[in-house]
């Protein structure tokens, strides 16, 4: 890979705010700031003709009368020939003959009941926590629901045949291909089939529900979000930017973007909170805004990058395409010379902002952008310097004494999405110090949380069943249910909530209660053994 650009001035390391005005944002004509109109709020580029001209609406005034389409069907059935009569009442018949033959193999819809009844054997560390919600799904729907996932070893190897995209990636590789169905899971349809699947319950799905009416609830004008506040518990630094990223990302887990029903209020709330995120964009492909703090700079470009190719991955938008590369063209631009990334473009390593980094390829990868192989294999050499106990474990830093289990989590997670199979040693045996380290309120780490969540969600089996038991009963039953905060989760006594704030803790929570459907696991090894499916 060639080295880094010199700085020049087409690619300035830091372009002031102003620039971004000078890359039109759709629905935004001339970059300006502020709420979008009622016309732009429902998608990006409006429909146009050839010409450039607008789309004109559908002609609603000649809408014929029930009376004056009886008559014309009828003219239209007695100047029929009567073999054409004769073919439709046969073709009828035998869809009709096809549907009943079928109606055995549909599979029928999941529904996530609540019951008051605890279950036997809950963990003791739930004590004294009202776990009232949980899973009543029962096992032959969730059989049902996962009859057709294939079993696969290789890491992202899980492409499900009727899921097919029925376009082709601009460069054929067996590494686009097995990661470019992993946000399919967020569709409707399949979301109901996975949560029962994978343990989700009525009380995560409540929650989630909760969580975003909060995220909405504390939407900016502009269409932004604030790290620091208006509401309680805010960061002790704001940075608008990432926090904007981080709300659209709970939002997008969930199956919402700005290309979706009209009338449902949170395609409006994706819709505005995707016009401002672009706007924060350089002209360098960066997300940077004047103000944040220096040590934020490279976090929020990976979490901007993964919103912004995960948006680009779900709707196909192609206005999201340049934008979206440009991020990611950022992202191997700036890779350290060690392979990893830290808080200033190729000035240092560090495990923490390289995990995010790791997502933000893995993100691109999954909407068929160009990702150099190279950028890839110099993080797997990273992860090695960083690697102790023969990779089981990671530090901050190489040569840093300090890890800890985030580093681990995190470090796990990303040899899953670069290529280890599920049955390697290392891994397994990684796998299980995280669990021996299982959520504890009175320890709270949501950052560790949300990367271990992750990690054994992708193993599945035995190892997720036992992390996800305490992790879909904790969460719900800690969230804030009342008041103005109500979806929330405070953040006093979190590792980092402190000086993180309220809506980062919020959004790492909601992305955990969102595991079930938000990736699709990387190596489906479960499914068809039913080991995902909750005993």
């Amino acid at each position: 890979m060639a080295p880094f650009p010199p700085r020049r001035p087409e690619y300035p390391d830091i372009v002031p705010t102003q620039a971004v005005e000078a890359i039109p944002r759709a629905g935004s004509p001339g970059g300006t700031s502020g709420p979008p109109d009622d016309a732009a709020a429902g998608s990006f580029p409006p429909i146009r003709l050839s010409d450039g001209r607008p789309a004109p609406a559908p002609d609603r005034k000649q809408k014929p009368t029930d009376q004056e389409g009886s008559d014309a069907v009828q003219e239209m059935v007695r100047a029929a020939p009567p073999w054409l009569v004769s073919g439709i009442v046969h073709m009828v018949l035998l869809i009709v003959l096809g549907l009943i033959a079928l109606k055995t193999e549909v599979v029928p819809n999941l529904l996530l009941e609540a019951t008051t009844a605890k279950r036997p054997g809950v963990d003791p560390r739930l004590d004294g926590i009202d776990v009232s919600a949980i899973d009543a799904v029962e096992e032959d729907q969730a059989s049902l629901a996962s009859e057709q996932l294939p079993v696969v070893e290789d890491p992202g190897m899980s492409l499900l045949p009727e899921l097919a995209v029925p376009w082709e990636p601009t460069v054929p590789s067996d590494a686009l291909a097995r990661k470019s169905l992993q946000l399919s899971g967020r569709e409707r349809g399949r979301k109901a089939a996975l949560l029962a699947a994978y343990g989700g319950t009525a009380a995560t799905e409540s929650a989630v529900a909760d969580a975003l009416a909060w995220l909405a609830r504390n939407q900016r004008r502009d269409g932004s979000w604030s790290l620091s506040g208006p509401y309680a518990s805010g960061a002790t630094n704001e940075n608008p930017v990432a926090a904007t990223a981080m709300a659209l990302l709970a939002f997008q887990g969930a199956g919402f973007t700005h290309i979706g029903p009209e009338d449902h209020e949170y395609q409006q709330v994706a819709a505005r909170g995707s016009r401002a995120m672009l706007k924060f964009q350089q002209e360098s492909g960066a997300f940077f805004q004047d103000g944040i703090p220096a040590m934020h700079r490279l976090y929020t470009h990976a979490q901007c990058t993964i919103a912004l190719c995960e948006l680009y991955g779900m709707t196909r938008d192609e206005a999201l395409r340049e934008p979206a590369q440009l991020a990611v063209d950022y992202c191997v631009r700036s890779q350290d010379e060690l392979g990893g990334w830290r808080y200033y473009p190729r000035s240092g390593s560090d495990t923490s902002v390289t995990g995010w980094f790791v997502m933000a390829l893995a993100s691109a990868q999954m909407a068929y952008l160009d990702v150099p192989q190279e950028t890839l294999r110099k993080i797997d050499s990273y992860l090695d310097q960083a690697a102790t106990d023969q990779g089981r474990q990671y530090l901050y830093m190489p040569g840093n004494v300090r890890g800890g289990l985030a580093m681990n989590a995190e470090g796990l997670l990303c040899r899953q999405y670069l290529g280890w199979k599920r049955d390697d040693p290392r891994l397994v045996e990684g796998v299980q110090l995280l669990l021996d380290n299982p959520m504890n309120w009175e320890d709270r780490d949501v950052y560790y949380w949300y990367y271990a969540t992750q990690v054994c969600h992708h193993m599945e089996g035995p190892m997720w069943r036992q992390w996800n038991d305490l992790m879909r009963e904790l969460l719900p039953a800690k969230q804030v249910k009342d008041g103005v905060e109500r979806g929330s989760w405070h953040p006093q006594g979190d590792a980092w909530g402190d000086t993180a704030g309220r809506l980062y803790v919020t959004c790492l929570s909601v992305y955990m209660l969102e595991v079930y459907y938000r990736h699709l696991p990387l190596y489906q090894h479960a499914l068809f053994a039913g080991e995902g499916v909750r005993e």
